[in-house]
């Protein structure tokens, strides 16, 4: 299925050294994991209704709804400063 310079190749392309060790080792766990892999196309799905998403999803937004608030007077009460009715912070951006 796939041989050592396949591994040898696809560790140049991912810029990864492998040593002969490293390359045989590599080697049998991938033909281990295509082998299993394999296995999945005999199964038979064609009961199996495609999915895209392993769980269903729905939209989490609320609706955009105008609501009460506090007032600018009060909200600008415990403001350390205040400039032109807004709160007045240290410059971040010279």
């Amino acid at each position: 299925m796939i041989s050592k310079e396949d591994v040898q190749y696809i560790a140049g392309l991912a810029r990864i050294h492998l040593d002969q060790s490293e390359s045989g080792k590599l080697t049998e766990d991938l033909e281990k994991i295509l082998g299993y892999v394999g296995k999945l196309g005999d199964l038979d799905l064609k009961a199996v209704a495609p999915t895209s998403h392993a769980m269903a999803l729905k939209n989490v937004f609320r609706n955009d709804e105008v609501r009460p608030s506090l007032d600018q007077k009060t909200v600008l009460t415990n403001a350390p400063e205040q400039l032109r009715g807004s709160f007045k912070v240290p410059q971040v951006i010279e």
